[in-house]
């Protein structure tokens, strides 16, 4: 998985889908980028050759491949179980709405996709792993009615969610939404593992510290959230971050100060810089040195409507994987809640560093070799780990 390797982005894929049929499959944390170490069969060498993965045997070398991984900053973690994966979605999303189900379908990884009633259900419990991307869990709609009022697809967004709402007995789509919250709380509480991106990241935290408050803004007349809504904000049940300012302005785009970068805010304020991947022990610290297995450590930043996180707001405890020296946000955090865990990548597509709603979706065909990509499958594939202490 280093510079040798001709599609980054499908030999997850690969790696997913021999631990899939049962086979043993090792992460080679830090050694050649990352690579896996897979059987030597002839269904796999197909596989690979067809999606044009470059594969090395090392039965022969493999005695002081382990030598050097046990000298040096990396470890052999064990691929157990392929991980049942759900990406949360309502059914009219469009491809630009999610570079992880563009990244699952180039890899050729399996999916399902659910939505509300799944979460309220407790059908989500039958995942081990959730992406919620482009999501707004304020009830808000991200606010689009300020710059796409009359778009056919925000009115189908409405209808969509207001449907749903009545649908599972909800007075409205903001009381919704924060029951979802919930629910996918709950569900990483008891073992699940969350990865979220762009919007889902903030919103879904602000919809579990508001449990008590209304902070979505009534469009229809201008009514603006509470001016007092800081106030009644509890933050012992979000994720990530604490303390806050909720924007109570109906006519500013934003969420909130959480992101860094303010693009929702109607001007992208900070220009686009590039973050760098923190160096983790891979004995001590295995989790987070899964995560940023990459063939480059310093990747260009991305916008989203939540692009960066503020430090300031982050919670005691969670740990950062990705930041842009001496800036006051970062980009790729990571934390446990209960027997699960939860990673927050801020930006919207790795490969479309603007993003603008309405762009053509992002061919990965093009972009085998991304490094952000591939820290959106290390997400895919770390659940299928077998589990070590985290020292901290």
């Amino acid at each position: 998985m280093d510079d040798a390797q001709t599609d980054h982005l499908k030999a997850y894929g690969l790696t997913y889908r021999a631990i899939q049929a049962g086979l043993k499959a090792e992460w080679l944390l830090n050694y050649r980028g990352g690579s896996f170490l897979i059987p030597d069969l002839d269904a796999l060498r197909r596989d690979a050759a067809l999606n044009g993965i470059r594969t090395e045997p090392v039965d022969s070398a493999m005695t002081a491949v382990r030598g050097e991984i046990e000298a040096n900053n990396m470890d052999a973690v064990p691929l157990e179980k392929a991980p049942k994966i759900a990406v949360y979605a309502p059914p009219n999303a469009a491809p630009w709405d999610d570079a992880v189900t563009m990244a699952l379908q180039y890899a050729g990884i399996q999916f399902t996709k659910i939505w509300d009633a799944e979460v309220v259900d407790g059908t989500l419990r039958d995942y081990d792993w959730l992406h919620l991307h482009h999501e707004d869990f304020t009830g808000q709609y991200s606010k689009f009615f300020l710059i796409y009022s009359g778009m056919s697809w925000l009115a189908e967004m409405v209808q969509r969610n207001s449907e749903m709402a009545r649908r599972l007995n909800f007075a409205t789509v903001p009381d919704l939404k924060k029951a979802v919250a919930r629910g996918i709380r709950s569900y990483v509480d008891n073992g699940g593992f969350l990865f979220a991106m762009c919007t889902a990241t903030e919103t879904i935290d602000l919809a579990l510290a508001a449990q008590a408050v209304d902070i979505a803004a009534t469009f229809a007349d201008g009514t603006p959230i509470d001016p007092d809504a800081d106030a009644k904000l509890d933050w012992t049940k979000t994720f990530a971050f604490t303390g806050a300012h909720i924007e109570t302005n109906p006519l500013v785009a934003s969420f909130s100060d959480i992101d860094g970068h303010q693009v929702n805010g109607g001007a992208r304020r900070q220009p686009l810089g590039a973050f760098k991947l923190f160096n983790f022990s891979a004995k001590i610290d295995p989790v987070p040195t899964m995560l940023v297995q990459n063939h480059r450590q310093v990747i260009p930043d991305f916008y989203g409507l939540t692009t960066s996180f503020t430090r300031d707001h982050l919670k005691p405890g969670v740990t950062i994987m990705g930041d842009e020296e001496g800036a006051p946000w970062v980009k790729y955090i990571h934390g446990d809640l209960g027997k699960g865990t939860w990673t927050f990548f801020g930006g919207h597509d790795p490969e479309d560093p603007q993003h603008q709603i309405g762009d053509p979706a992002t061919d990965l065909s093009l972009h085998p070799h991304s490094p952000g990509y591939r820290l959106i499958l290390n997400n895919v594939l770390f659940p299928a780990a077998k589990k070590k202490e985290l020292k901290t």
